[in-house]
C-alpha cells in the first residue's frame, strides 16, 4: 500500500543524500518536488551538512586504496555508513521542524569507494563497474521511509561510465534561453556540464519527460581533481591539524611553481576525450604522496606547494573548457558549486584563466552550492518513482537512456 500511494503522487517531499569523493561528510537536502523530468519544479525546504569524524574519514580513505582495503572493512562500513546516513536524515528533519512521516522518499548517492569507468581489457574480472556503500535496506529500516539509491550501476549496465550524473539536475535547474552556461562542481573531483543557450524554453510540449534529455546538446565530463589533492596536501603538510585550506588563505600566501604545474597538467587524463570520469583511483592518496615527494624534492615552501596544488585544479578546469567545450558552444557564465566555490583563491584563479566568462558561485543564482548535488539526487529519486529515464547518455557514454536506481522498502 505504501508503494502504491507513493507511485500515485504527483508531488513528493524527498530527502536527497550526497556524500562525495572529497570524503568530507554527508549532505542532506529536503526538497519539495512538483512534477517530474524536465518540468520538475524544486523547492528547497531545508539543508544540513554533517562532517565525517576523522576516524570514519580515514577508514573510507583505506577503502579507496587497494593497498589498505580489505573485505571485512568494506562489509562493515557498508552498514556503518548507512547508519550515519539515517541519522543525518533524522537530524535534518528535526532541524527543519518536520516529522519523519512528512518525508515521502529518501534518495541517496551512497559513498563511492571504487570506480572503474573503463574495463581492464587484460583482466576479465575487472569490467566497467562501480561501488557505492551505505546499504539501502539499512537506511530504509532505520528511517521508516522508502529509499531509492545505487543509481550509477544502471547506467553502466547499458554501456555508460556511471558518471557524471550531475548534468541531469544542472539542465533542469540552470538552463537559460539566452545564455550558454557551464555548471562546474568542485567536490573531491571536478565535474562540468556545458548547457548551450536553449533559444526557446524547453518544456514537456516539445520535450517529452518519457525520454532522456538529449536535445539540450549537453557536454558533460569530469574535469579532473577538484578539492581532493588540495585537501590531502593540506592534511599532510599540517600533520593532520587541517583538513582543507579555509577560504584558500594558505594558497594565497604562496607562489605557483609553473614548472611543476606543467608536469602535473601533462597527465594523460587531461587529453582523453569525453565522455570520461575519474576519482580517487587516479588522483587519490597515492598520487598526492608521489606529487608531494616531487614538490619537496624541489625545496618548495609549504605555501608554494598549496598554491601549486590549487592552481592545478584551476588550470585543469580551464584547459578542459578550452579543449572540449569552447570550440563547440558559446559560454557566458561559469557557475561553481561544491566546496571549491568557497575557496576564494581558487575562484580568483578561475576568473583570471577565463576572462571572457563571468565566474559565479551557484549561491548567486539562488541555488545553494553546498546543497546542489543533494538536490540532484532528490530529483533522480523522484524520477525513478515516476518511471522517467534519468541518465544522460551524451554525458556518460551510455548506449541508451535508462531509469537508474533501486528501491528498498522500510
Amino acid at each position: 500500500m505504501m508503494l502504491r500511494t507513493l507511485l500515485n503522487q504527483t508531488s513528493l517531499t524527498v530527502a536527497g543524500i550526497m556524500s562525495g569523493t572529497s570524503l568530507d561528510g554527508i549532505d542532506v537536502a529536503i526538497v519539495h518536488i512538483d512534477g517530474c523530468g524536465v518540468d520538475a519544479k524544486v523547492r528547497l525546504l531545508h539543508f544540513e551538512s554533517f562532517p565525517y569524524e576523522d576516524e570514519v574519514r580515514e577508514k573510507l580513505k583505506q577503502l579507496c586504496s587497494i593497498e589498505h582495503s580489505n573485505s571485512a572493512l568494506l562489509c562493515g562500513m557498508n552498514f556503518a555508513i548507512a547508519e550515519r546516513f539515517a541519522e543525518a536524515v533524522r537530524k535534518t528533519a528535526a532541524a527543519a521542524g518536520m516529522k519523519m512521516e512528512e518525508i515521502d522518499l529518501v534518495s541517496t548517492h551512497g559513498q563511492t569507494v571504487w570506480h572503474i569507468p573503463v574495463a581492464d581489457e587484460a583482466d576479465p574480472y575487472l569490467p566497467k563497474s562501480t561501488l557505492q556503500i551505505g546499504d539501502l535496506s539499512v537506511l530504509a529500516k532505520r528511517t521508516g521511509i522508502p529509499v531509492v539509491g545505487d543509481f550509477r550501476t544502471a547506467d553502466m549496465a547499458v554501456g555508460g561510465q556511471g558518471a557524471p550524473l550531475a548534468p541531469y539536475g544542472d539542465f533542469i535547474m540552470f538552463r537559460d534561453a539566452a545564455k550558454g552556461r557551464i555548471l562546474q562542481n568542485i567536490g573531491g573531483i571536478g565535474n562540468c556540464t556545458a548547457i548551450p543557450a536553449q533559444g526557446t524554453e524547453v518544456t514537456a510540449a516539445n520535450f517529452p519527460t518519457s525520454v532522456s534529455i538529449e536535445t539540450g546538446n549537453l557536454i558533460a565530463f569530469d574535469t579532473g581533481p577538484g578539492n581532493m589533492i588540495m585537501d590531502q596536501v593540506v592534511y599532510e603538510l599540517s600533520e593532520g591539524r587541517l583538513t582543507y585550506d579555509a577560504d584558500g588563505a594558505w594558497a594565497a600566501s604562496g607562489q605557483v611553481n609553473k614548472e611543476l604545474l606543467e608536469e602535473m597538467l601533462a597527465h594523460p587524463y587531461f587529453t582523453q576525450l569525453p565522455p570520461k570520469t575519474t576519482g580517487r583511483e587516479l588522483f587519490g592518496k597515492a598520487y598526492t604522496a608521489a606529487w608531494l615527494d616531487a614538490a619537496s624534492g624541489r625545496g618548495l615552501a609549504h605555501e608554494d606547494i598549496v598554491a601549486t596544488a590549487t592552481a592545478f585544479t584551476a588550470h585543469s578546469i580551464a584547459r578542459a573548457y578550452k579543449d572540449f567545450i569552447f570550440p563547440q558552444c558559446s559560454i557566458a557564465e561559469v557557475i561553481v558549486s561544491g566546496g571549491g566555490a568557497r575557496n576564494a583563491t581558487l575562484m580568483r584563479m578561475l576568473q583570471e584563466l577565463l576572462p571572457d566568462q563571468a565566474v559565479l558561485a551557484s549561491d548567486e543564482m539562488g541555488i545553494s552550492g553546498d546543497a546542489k548535488e543533494a538536490i540532484l539526487f532528490a530529483l533522480l529519486g523522484n524520477d525513478w518513482i515516476h518511471g522517467v529515464p534519468n541518465n544522460l547518455p551524451s554525458a556518460t557514454g551510455a548506449q541508451t537512456s535508462t531509469i537508474m536506481g533501486k528501491l528498498a522498502l522500510p
